[in-house]
């Protein structure tokens, strides 16, 4: 679909919606972005329109001669709850309404707390709110591709990191600490292997699924990542790359035990906990043997990574 005319709309001007239309760009794709306000910076020939994706008639008209929809929107931790539920609706809807495939963004809750390596088929869950919300929005969009009013799939990413990201675990409160000299606390399992996703990575796997054929529909994928670090070698290596001594301290179970009472961001950082406190490995390989498998290494993308910050305080 690259490349031929048809129009690709992007949901969201966030680190990953912009690393999509660039990656659409270079493909010369015919690309238009939607965002609540309606206003964002983007290159000549980017379009950008205003709508609340949590409404299907005003999403409809935003995404009007679509032939993908990429849904990188999002939410955040202290509205999730309340929101997602009404945005996939919106969004599931008002793609059908064009007749747009829709290609989103997801994360891995849905899956809870396991010891096991996250494949694309394990059970949903019924665990806590977040986590059972999260199965609950899965059955909503596989529910909508059966039906066959609208052709879904979901790209399921770690946590994040890369230029332009904030407001991951990797992202302000950590890399953008390291970056300036300043200590960082960290909170959870910091000597646990984690997969984490870079986001051009995110872009590019959206857009391989956004123009594979039919067959990739219906289906979540996992985004292929570099191997498995734990937070504190991945903290390290980024310092080291940002010329910085790294300072590390951890927060204990009991502190946000604590904070949890009081705090509601810390509560539903306590409710993921489980995400931190063992081995949390992402099976990629599903994802892998029908696209790619050449994940940035973590080396090339923690130096972009340290570059942006760099030019942000310049």
């Amino acid at each position: 679909m690259a490349g031929n005319g048809a129009l690709n709309v992007v949901l969201g001007a966030g680190p990953v919606g912009r690393a999509v239309v660039d990656r659409l760009r270079v493909r010369d794709c015919a690309v238009r972005v939607v965002t609540r306000s309606g206003i964002a910076q983007f290159p000549p020939g980017v379009e950008v329109r205003q709508a609340n994706v949590g409404d299907p008639g005003l999403l409809a008209r935003a995404c009007d001669g679509a032939t993908v929809v990429y849904g990188c929107v999002g939410v955040e931790n202290t509205r999730w709850l309340e929101r997602w539920p009404l945005m996939m609706e919106g969004m599931l809807a008002g793609t059908a309404a064009v007749g747009a495939r829709f290609v989103f963004v997801d994360n891995l809750y849905m899956y809870g707390p396991t010891d096991e390596v996250l494949t694309e088929d394990l059970p949903l869950t019924t665990y806590g709110r977040t986590p059972a919300t999260c199965a609950r929005l899965t059955r909503m969009w596989h529910e909508a591709h059966r039906a066959g009013s609208v052709q879904v799939a979901a790209l399921r990413v770690s946590d994040f990191y890369g230029p332009g990201v904030t407001r991951s675990v990797l992202g302000e409160q950590t890399l953008g600490r390291i970056a300036q000299g300043k200590s960082v606390k960290w909170v959870g399992g910091i000597d646990q292997a984690h997969s984490v996703s870079y986001v051009p990575d995110v872009a590019r796997a959206l857009v391989s699924i956004g123009e594979a054929d039919d067959e990739a529909m219906g289906q979540a994928w996992h985004v292929p990542n570099a191997p498995d670090r734990t937070p504190r070698q991945l903290l390290q290596l980024f310092a080291e790359i940002a010329n910085q001594t790294l300072t590390l301290s951890a927060r204990s179970a009991i502190l946000l035990n604590l904070t949890g009472l009081v705090s509601p961001a810390m509560r539903e950082f306590k409710e993921m906990h489980y995400r931190w406190n063992r081995p949390f490995r992402v099976d990629a390989a599903k994802f892998g043997r029908r696209f790619w498998t050449d994940a940035t290494p973590f080396d090339v993308g923690m130096r972009a990574t340290a570059d942006w910050y760099r030019r942000r305080v310049s």
